[in-house]
């Protein structure tokens, strides 16, 4: 049997193993006209006007967090386990929450709240990503791969749970996007890459993904409409 020191030294070097087999530094790239023409190959792959159009996306992230977004309206209702929360994406604090179907206002208000607004900032950036290139506060930059593609790296310097967050990403050759790399805060391990793949065409035109795959994890995206 392997003693505990024996353990952790593995583990200590399974862990530099990993770091240094998959972490990368933020590639330069070039703003500019280039970089937006490429961002704009991804939309109109995607049909971004019908994305525009779209007022309500429903979709299940992983199976455990449930979700009924009113684009147009910022409002978003979020279930995970006995918790709903009705939230209001201009002002959180306008935002209702449920425990089991009734009304809570009880001392955790405030954190449920919070906590399911960091699901929505998470979840639907997996699902709608690649239209928010363009938003207020948003860096597009090309990079010239070594294979001869060029990617989009995009930086959002603000807004989201946690602004300063970078995405590389690399695209079809129609422009549909089949994976990104990232450099998020919430990630130790810079520029690891996940997959975006099994694109469905909504009822509003939408192309959206059911599946990302991001080294062993499986990520999920189920029950997913969009009407407008």
């Amino acid at each position: 049997m392997l003693s505990v020191l024996t353990l952790i030294i593995l583990l200590v070097l399974f862990c530099g193993a990993f770091y240094f087999t998959y972490n990368e530094e933020v590639p330069s790239g070039k703003q500019g006209v280039a970089a937006d023409k490429l961002a704009y190959k991804m939309l109109n792959a995607l049909n971004y006007e019908a994305y525009k159009e779209t007022n309500f996306l429903a979709w299940t992230f992983r199976g455990k967090h449930h979700y009924q977004w009113s684009k147009n309206q910022n409002r978003c209702s979020v279930q995970w386990d006995d918790f709903t929360v009705q939230l209001d994406l201009k002002n959180k604090h306008n935002s209702t929450v449920s425990v089991g179907g009734q009304p809570y206002s009880g001392k955790e208000k405030e954190q449920l709240i919070s906590k399911a607004l960091a699901y929505f900032n998470n979840d639907s950036f997996w699902l709608v990503a690649p239209y928010k290139v363009f938003d207020v506060g948003v860096e597009r930059r090309l990079v010239k791969q070594k294979d001869g593609f060029d990617a989009l790296l995009v930086t959002y310097t603000s807004g989201g749970t946690t602004p300063g967050d970078s995405y590389l990403w690399h695209l079809d050759e129609q422009g549909i996007p089949t994976s990104y790399q990232m450099w998020v805060q919430i990630i130790p391990v810079q520029g690891i890459s996940a997959s975006w793949e099994q694109w469905v065409t909504t009822e509003s035109g939408t192309q959206l993904p059911r599946f990302h795959k991001l080294l062993f994890l499986d990520i999920i995206m189920s029950s997913i409409q969009a009407t407008k």
